[in-house]
């Protein structure tokens, strides 16, 4: 067996069906999923939180936005590998998980107590019209800064937008990147309200084979009236191109080949250290 040091960081749009599912979600999360993450991946992940999302503004649906948390992880190797795959105990992953972020039909889904054969294959569905499951691989640092260098925590609290963009079946990664660096890019650069402007291409993808993202992307505002005014009431200027998905910015399909984040500065909980077990109120 030969295990490869592969720094890298992950990235978990979980998304939300209904607001009727965010506490079941959310108790598989901490009760379930949680402790099990902790149990099997400690030795070789140095970073495991999430990041509770925002109330999505007005228009964030056709930007993409997942409703329920950003969760991330900082890996020192790629549990991916051949090498990784005999666990000595299967994840509980409930295929009505899947259910409640909208990556399977809401009706006639399986029982709770029905698992995945695994939490991987669980996470292997989505498709068509269902948003698929996204866990994207990222280098562990920034490649490309574009704007805001410099800036600390006492510039202030942010409102990050994060996004990945997946270029349309058809459009070349050369076509679909050079539109990034000539429409997108300038277009945030000069924009006032856009406080930080960061991007970095995606190295893996092993979510849904739908979610084969490209490219990811932060921007931070001041708030969510900033973040619209940039992307929704000014945003006509980004040059719509001829492989455009929907006729607005951001001209591509909503879940599909864009999904979003809105969320926060701070983790609301970062595992390893502020985790101490499912406790109910009392």
């Amino acid at each position: 067996m030969a295990f490869e040091f592969n720094i890298m960081r992950s990235l978990i749009y979980v998304g939300l069906a209904r607001e009727e599912y965010r506490p079941k979600l959310e108790e598989w999360l901490y009760k379930y999923h949680v402790p099990e993450s902790i149990s099997k991946f400690t030795p070789y992940c140095t970073k495991y939180a999430f990041y509770q999302a925002y109330p999505t503004p007005p228009e964030g649906d056709r930007f993409g936005a997942r409703k329920m948390q950003l969760t991330e992880h900082y890996w020192l190797v790629d549990e991916h590998l051949p090498e990784m795959a005999n666990n000595i105990y299967n994840e509980f992953m409930p295929m009505d998980v899947l259910k409640w972020q909208g990556c399977i039909p809401d009706e006639n889904a399986p029982q709770f107590h029905v698992n995945a054969e695994s939490g991987d294959a669980g996470r292997a569905v989505g498709g068509g019209d269902f948003p698929p499951f996204i866990f994207s691989f990222v280098p562990i640092n920034w490649e490309e800064d574009f704007k805001g260098r410099g800036l600390t925590p006492e510039d202030g609290p942010n409102y990050r937008w994060q996004f990945l963009i997946q270029y349309p079946d058809g459009v070349s990664k050369e076509d679909g990147e050079k539109w990034f660096y000539d429409e997108v890019v300038p277009y945030f650069t000069k924009s006032i309200f856009v406080r930080r402007f960061v991007s970095s291409k995606v190295k893996i993808n092993y979510g849904a084979p739908t979610a084969q993202f490209d490219r990811l992307v932060e921007l931070w505002f001041e708030g969510p009236e900033e973040w619209y005014k940039a992307a929704v009431e000014h945003a006509g200027q980004i040059r719509k191109p001829d492989w455009a998905q929907q006729e607005q910015f951001p001209y591509l399909k909503p879940q599909h080949n864009i999904a979003s984040i809105f969320c926060g500065d701070r983790a609301t909980s970062d595992n390893y250290t502020q985790y101490h077990g499912y406790i109910t109120m009392r």
